[in-house]
């Protein structure tokens, strides 16, 4: 497989597991796709659902729909878009963490399909913070593009440096990140961040990420031992929930 080929797999790998989108266009059979390798494409995904996302709210509020409305809908678009992965992994976590006496009765309750309280609650605060502070961002496509970059960025950090909570799921399969694939990853959202944003709002947008994941981390260690898919999910909503939070008040009018 040459470098192409490769490049390929990995944006069908990312674009597969990030979005609903089809991608058998990109990769022939998915020969050669590696979760890991393919990381360096979550937070460009991330950032161009985030800026389709802002752009639907603008064109809405324009066409004269009430600002806290386009914005809902802008969140509902991205929800179809990417089949509510990280929702439903926020909200898997909270009922985890939340419900269980132990490790192991935790990770259970993880991965029952039912969602219970503590989820319902994560999941409606998580959509109320997104669309107030989409609403209220003064340049929406921005923050939505920057916020989003840096949560599938976040995911990443997160599978490079801690170790599965089970021997299965998504997280088991990232264990073995090429440093490249990583680095990639990391840089993409900082430098659009410093592209779109002055100076010192994208630090503050990325300093705001890098404590949210540490904390978000921290929390699962705690809880369950280790790293799961869901709360990859988890934190790429709480990151978003955090930077997009930040920048409704931090961007100023253009």
């Amino acid at each position: 497989m040459n470098w192409w080929d490769r490049r390929r797999a990995d944006l069908a790998a990312g674009i597969g597991l990030l979005t609903r989108f089809p991608v058998g266009w990109l990769s022939s059979g998915g020969a050669g796709m590696d979760l890991g390798r393919s990381v360096w494409t979550w937070p460009l995904v991330g950032l161009c659902l985030g800026a389709a996302g802002g752009q639907v709210l603008d064109r809405l509020a324009s066409m004269g729909l009430e600002r806290h409305l386009a914005a809902a809908w802008a969140v509902a678009l991205l929800l179809v878009l990417t089949g509510g992965l990280h929702e439903d992994g926020l909200a898997d976590t909270a009922d985890g963490f939340g419900g269980g006496r132990d490790p192991a009765r935790k990770l259970a309750i993880m991965r029952d399909s039912r969602i219970g309280s503590y989820g319902a609650m994560a999941l409606g605060m998580a959509l109320l913070v997104r669309v107030t502070a989409a609403a209220a961002a003064p340049h929406p496509a921005v923050a939505m593009a920057v916020a989003g970059g840096l949560g599938r960025a976040a995911m990443a950090a997160l599978s490079a440096t801690m170790t599965p909570a089970r021997q299965d799921g998504l997280a088991a399969t990232l264990l073995r990140i090429p440093r490249p694939a990583l680095t990639a990853c990391l840089l993409a959202p900082f430098f659009a961040a410093l592209l779109v944003l002055p100076a010192g709002i994208a630090l503050q947008s990325c300093f705001v990420a890098v404590v949210a994941t540490f904390l978000l981390g921290r929390l699962a260690r705690q809880q369950i031992g280790g790293l799961t898919g869901d709360v990859l999910g988890a934190t790429a909503i709480s990151v978003e929930c955090c930077v997009l939070s930040l920048l409704s008040v931090a961007v100023p009018p253009g």
